[in-house]
């Protein structure tokens, strides 16, 4: 049994990764302030961790969460394009100088391993496809360029200081818990939400534009992989789907799904969305023996089901 501390650990991504380490009996470290994070996300585990309510921009609350832990799986972050735009400060005091906290804290504690939750965001919109993790960063808004700073971070502990640490470039991560009615929420429990209701699901700009969707079960799993692989210390590795898929493709997928025979609407594009997006999965194969498991029809299928049994 090992000690693992989750940063946003009761939020989408963190709470399934706390729920993993629980169910195969871990000791697990929750940290969150519950700024977008919910309590909720944590019922299923609530009673076998321990729970800080606490922010990463705390230098003091994240030393004391790492303190006796092997392993540190780093997702607190404002992870929100249109909202680092709005508020630029916050998103790098969040994401850039609140990841060198959790590094100096794991760095000072004797922590074993550091996995940083990344961003495709890094890249920008810079073509062909599909991108692999030699394609120089090229980030458009301040969010990208926030979480593009944690990477050399981690980097630069691991040459620096001997702290082991790992970079997974997330892609469009989706499923259970992702929060539908936020004012920054993802496409997908958006649209899902929408044709649940009967309403049209908004597309910002002509749909054409294209991403790579992973289910979030695949990302648990990569982040478990990533605290053991010998090969995968101070590299950065892509974490998606492995495919391609255009926003008009994906709402024709949601209206089979669920049967509703709804058009979507259209929208202004938003400043600092990238237009294309799909990702080169080979070196997370070949350095955490990553797979896909679950494909985008299946979790798509478990994340309308879900909706539908929150609504």
């Amino acid at each position: 049994m090992s000690r693992y501390l989750v940063t946003g650990g009761a939020g989408f991504i963190g709470s399934h990764i706390v729920d993993r380490l629980v169910g195969r009996g871990d000791s697990v470290v929750a940290l969150d302030n519950l700024s977008t994070g919910k309590l909720a996300n944590l019922e299923q585990s609530r009673g076998s961790i321990e729970l800080l309510e606490a922010d990463v921009r705390d230098p003091n609350a994240v030393r004391q969460a790492c303190r006796g832990v092997e392993y540190v799986l780093h997702h607190a972050a404002l992870a929100s394009v249109p909202q680092s735009i709005a508020d630029p400060i916050s998103a790098n005091e969040v994401n850039a100088s609140g990841t060198l906290n959790v590094l100096v804290a794991a760095r000072e504690t004797g922590v074993r391993r550091v996995v940083y939750a990344a961003s495709s965001s890094v890249y920008g919109d810079t073509p062909p496809m599909p991108i692999g993790e030699d394609r120089p960063p090229a980030p458009l808004s301040p969010y990208a360029v926030s979480k593009h700073v944690g990477e050399l971070y981690c980097q630069i502990f691991w040459k620096l200081y001997g702290l082991e640490t790992v970079v997974l470039r997330y892609f469009n991560v989706f499923g259970p818990r992702q929060d539908p009615g936020s004012e920054y929420a993802a496409v997908i429990p958006m649209f899902i939400t929408a044709l649940q209701g009967g309403e049209s699901p908004v597309i910002f700009g002509d749909g054409e534009q294209t991403r790579d969707f992973v289910y979030v079960s695949n990302v648990v799993e990569a982040n478990l992989l990533a605290c053991q692989a010998p090969k995968a210390v101070g590299r950065v590795m892509n974490i998606a789907g492995g495919a391609r898929t255009s926003l008009n493709e994906l709402v024709t997928m949601m209206r089979q799904a669920i049967g509703a025979d709804i058009p979507a609407a259209h929208g202004a594009p938003r400043p600092g969305d990238v237009r294309h997006s799909s990702a080169d999965i080979a070196l997370a194969q070949e350095l955490l023996g990553y797979e896909v498991t679950v494909t985008l029809e299946e979790g798509l299928a478990l994340t309308a089901e879900w909706l539908a049994a929150a609504r």
